[in-house]
């Protein structure tokens, strides 16, 4: 990993040639990995002078390995540094033709209309009878991958020498088999889990025994994706695609430990909290803040439009009454009447014109208007029923209350206990 580190820096300092030597020693160490072809490709097609046979091999690899892997973002790289071999090659109709396979899994490549123009210009100059006029190319390279390989080295030993000049057989031993092996995690328990900080958001990949050397860890503003090598010979493939919000690949990093591999991630933003490690957004920070404001008043205006009052229970044959509105119709604040004289049906109207509430709750001022103007079967009823069940009924029917006790009946959802 330190190879492809250093095949990185030297790529972005415009050493080429360094370049190719690191990503070749990354590739002996893991030759699954598809952004080396992908980064020593380019290499080799801006050494002086550029070898393009060389970039065109290793496109074609990474073609292969990032279809097996159906990373689409990969396929894209390893094509346009495939068409941009061939048009070295002066091989322009393959060339243009890579160029449209790119298109069709990256239309926002920016290269892609340059490229087209400069391969239109050369086609044009070129006869029919030119190499460069005709299609050969494959959409999927047809060529054996790379396999895996495991290194292992044989310690020899002095063999030692019998009384008569014979040599004695002796067993070789393997330098692995002096250290215990790790058992690695197997692909169904891998997990992983993550948490954040204000500046930082941590993931963890929980595997045991993954392979420092063979392990492919590729950081990028929008996404984390890790590769390494399993048992069986399958390659486990781990995508984050996209994060919840940028990060900094040139300030993150991460390690690869006994029993997982953690990878701290710098915000680009520091303090914008992250809903979920994938995502398109940040928490509190949506691009579009006007309507999600409105969303939410919409919301809770009509839950306040639609959430009425608590029904009680009641006696009447027409059904429950919403105390709460006739409260609110009784206490409104009548007209006074011209003058200013209050008669005897004004005797509990305040000088504001509001009921006389001595207590200030409106509810109150309404029961008591209704009992000051009932009968006296009416306040019987009224008052028989409220004592009896606990203040969870009212009636003014008399004739039904009359004939036995009153239950108690709570509303829905509320259970009646005694003390």
């Amino acid at each position: 990993m330190d190879q492809a580190r250093r095949g990185a820096t030297a790529l972005d300092s415009k050493d080429f040639a360094a370049a190719v030597s690191r990503y070749t020693e990354a590739i002996a160490q893991n030759s699954q990995a598809v952004d080396y072809y992908i980064k020593r490709s380019t290499a080799y097609t801006r050494l002086s002078p550029p070898d393009h046979e060389l970039a065109f091999k290793d496109a074609e690899i990474a073609v292969a390995l990032a279809t097996r892997r159906a990373k689409r973002e990969l396929i894209a790289q390893a094509q346009l540094r495939r068409g941009i071999a061939l048009f070295g090659l002066e091989r322009w109709a393959d060339s243009r033709q890579c160029f449209q396979w790119v298109k069709k899994l990256n239309e926002k490549e920016k290269s892609l209309a340059i490229w087209e123009m400069k391969i239109d210009g050369k086609l044009k100059a070129m006869g029919d009878d030119h190499k460069g006029v005709e299609v050969v190319i494959k959409e999927l390279p047809d060529i054996e991958l790379p396999k895996q390989e495991t290194k292992k080295t044989v310690e020899k030993t002095e063999q030692p020498q019998s009384t008569n000049g014979t040599t004695i057989a002796q067993p070789t031993t393997s330098s692995a088999s002096s250290q215990p092996e790790v058992v690695q995690t197997p692909p169904n328990k891998i997990r992983h889990e993550w948490y954040q900080q204000n500046d930082t958001v941590i993931v963890s990949l929980f595997a045991k025994g993954i392979p420092k050397d063979k392990a492919t860890v590729d950081i990028k503003p929008k996404s984390l994706e890790v590769s390494f090598p399993l048992p069986t010979g399958a390659t486990f493939d781990f995508s984050l695609d996209p994060l919840f919000a940028e990060i900094d690949p040139s300030i993150s990093s991460y390690k690869i430990m006994s029993t997982k591999a953690e990878f701290t991630l710098k915000k680009v933003t520091p303090g914008h909290k992250w809903a979920n490690v994938e995502g398109t957004g940040l928490v509190g920070n949506s691009t579009d803040g006007e309507g999600a404001d409105e969303e939410v008043k919409r919301a809770v205006l009509a839950d306040k439009i639609t959430n009425t009052g608590p029904a009680y229970p009641t006696s009447s044959k027409s059904g429950p009454k919403d105390w709460d509105k006739l409260a609110s119709d009784l206490t409104k604040k009548p007209k006074k009447r011209e003058g200013g004289d209050k008669t005897d049906a004004d005797a509990d109207v305040d000088d504001d014109g509001y009921v006389d509430d001595e207590e200030g709750d409106p509810v109150n001022g309404f029961f008591k208007t209704l009992y000051k103007g009932a009968d006296d079967d009416t306040r019987r009823a009224m008052m028989k029923s409220y004592q009896e069940s606990n203040g969870t009924a009212l009636s003014t029917n008399w004739a039904e209350v009359g004939k036995g006790k009153v239950e108690t009946s709570p509303p829905d959802g509320m259970e009646a206990k005694s003390w």
